[in-house]
């Protein structure tokens, strides 16, 4: 069942049931009454990444407390997409984009990787969260994908899993069409991974390519901006091999 988008949509840090109540937090309180300008029995979607999503009635018992109560399940709670999505941290701006656009596009787990070249840091995992709460409502989906802490590349393949392939975007590839290598894999346990604004080096390179899990495509033609080339990988991972080419 599809989101409905002409009703506010809400993450909620409660439990969600028939007739339970939840206390409005500053930022809702401000944002639903003083933004939104919404009144007392007024309606919104709530969702809390494990009991669906609910409609809720607003219900205001004084002027500086508000309780939204749900009413009714609108849509039952739904996995997470099981692709992972790996990427080396970019700076401040531009990693809040590819967050959100990386849980837009369908990204279940999101883990920052340290590479060599690597031009960005993680200063605050919950704001990432932040990011990632926010593209949920935004974009309809039920499950929350989790920022994992940031780990260094090397660690992170010593102990990889070798059901779970990895893809990762390689601007040495020779060819520029990533379509006939991405319809060759039959695993669908996947991650994609991203290198930084310099790429990755040549000795991270040799790494990856030396591995039997790890799968490297080129994204066409043109040296892409790294925000742009986690945009277009997933596009046209999800499109061929992801949940885009699901017959469910």
């Amino acid at each position: 069942m599809r989101a409905n988008f002409r009703m506010q949509r809400l993450f909620i840090d409660a439990p969600l049931g028939e007739g339970l109540a939840h206390e409005a937090g500053s930022d809702h309180f401000n944002y639903l009454i003083n933004v939104l300008r919404m009144q007392d029995g007024d309606e919104v979607l709530v969702f809390n990444g494990y009991d669906g999503e609910w409609r809720a009635r607003l219900v205001q018992p004084s002027r500086k407390k508000l309780v939204m109560q749900a009413i009714e399940q609108t849509r039952p709670q739904t996995p997470l997409p099981d692709l992972h999505y790996l990427f080396a941290p970019l700076k401040v701006g531009r990693l809040d984009y590819i967050v959100q656009k990386a849980v837009e596009m369908g990204a279940g787990l999101l883990q920052p990787v340290m590479t060599q070249h690597v031009q960005g840091k993680i200063t605050s995992l919950e704001r990432l969260q932040a990011n990632v709460i926010e593209a949920a409502e935004q974009c309809g989906i039920l499950s929350v994908p989790s920022v994992l802490a940031p780990v260094k590349l090397k660690d992170m393949l010593e102990t990889w899993p070798a059901e779970r392939r990895i893809i990762f975007c390689d601007e040495g590839e020779e060819s520029h069409n990533p379509l006939p290598i991405l319809n060759a894999i039959t695993e669908r346990k996947l991650s994609l991974l991203i290198g930084p604004e310099g790429g990755f080096s040549d000795e991270e390179r040799r790494l990856l390519r030396s591995l039997p899990y790890v799968t490297a495509i080129p994204l066409g033609p043109r040296i892409l901006r790294a925000d742009t080339a986690a945009v277009a990988a997933l596009a046209v991972v999800q499109a061929t091999i992801g949940d885009w080419a699901s017959t469910d």
